[in-house]
């Protein structure tokens, strides 16, 4: 038996294993796709509870009530605002934020985000713009929380909220399975292995680059479990981004918009959210 058969045989009983083992159907999360699963750099899994962030070296950088335009505690790690992570006030995982440095241009040379996103969905966050995405209703998340129960059983949240502006019920909560897709501004793009199907935010050809919303979806066996974010610009000083070249995007999307035909580079950040991510298939 040669060393990729056994490698594809231990990612499968990996990812079956944790299946049989947890019922939730978001179990897991885990960040930065790449081609291969063992490098440890990729597919790296996330701390779920305060209490694991803490014991993996994660430090608080504000608290529930700092006064921001999100809620959570939010840890980081070795100050590395590409993924930082936020907990309710019980400890238990409650969203993501990307932060991106306000010095921060498209390829171009223009200013990013680009003016009419700031505040929808990069809000502005003192030194950085950030995106942040919650697993559970914002509303209860620096003041009720949730509990032992509701983490065994739904794992890391129920529903996948993204903040589109300053208040907590600016969001756009995204449908939960793909057959209720049709109905929303979700446009469908193309299927990867090892990510799934893709939907872009109203999404055309003539569309200028600055109404792109960075934001993605991924559905797998119609259900969602992943996403990511997609920025117009070459984000550089972390291991957890992705960089993807303009020329690649056809991969993705059925159809690319005009704006992004030319050489450049997008930064990219997948998201996985339960254990058989690496089963995720067209």
């Amino acid at each position: 038996m040669g060393s990729t058969t056994v490698r594809i045989i231990a990612i499968l009983l990996l990812s079956a294993q944790g299946f049989v083992l947890n019922d939730a159907k978001w179990d897991n999360l885990r960040v930065t796709w790449g081609m291969d699963p063992f490098n440890p750099n990729y597919f790296v899994s996330m701390p779920r509870t305060q209490q694991n962030a803490l014991s993996e070296g994660w430090v608080m950088k504000s608290d529930c009530n700092a006064g921001r335009h999100f809620v959570g505690r939010r840890y980081w790690k070795v100050n590395d605002s590409s993924v930082m992570i936020l907990y309710d006030v019980n400890g238990y995982i409650a969203g993501i934020q990307i932060g991106i440095s306000k010095d921060v241009k498209t390829w171009s040379g223009e200013d990013y985000p680009f003016q009419q996103q700031i505040n929808a969905p990069f809000v502005d966050d003192g030194d950085l713009y950030v995106i942040t995405a919650y697993f559970t209703d914002p509303a209860v998340v620096s003041n009720i929380g949730r509990t032992q129960s509701d983490f065994n059983i739904h794992g890391i949240g129920e529903h996948l909220f993204i903040q589109n502006g300053t208040h907590l019920n600016d969001v756009i909560m995204a449908p939960a399975r793909e057959s209720e897709v049709e109905a929303t501004g979700w446009t469908k793009g193309k299927c990867f292995t090892s990510m799934g199907v893709y939907y872009w935010y109203n999404l055309h050809v003539d569309m200028p680059c600055s109404d792109l919303f960075p934001v993605f979806l991924l559905y797998n066996e119609g259900e969602l479990n992943a996403f990511g974010w997609a920025l117009h610009a070459n984000v550089a000083g972390s291991q957890r981004l992705e960089h993807q070249p303009t020329s690649s995007l056809s991969a993705f999307m059925e159809t690319v918009p005009s704006c992004l035909d030319y050489p450049g580079t997008m930064t990219t950040l997948h998201i996985y959210m339960n254990t058989r991510y690496l089963l995720n298939k067209c």
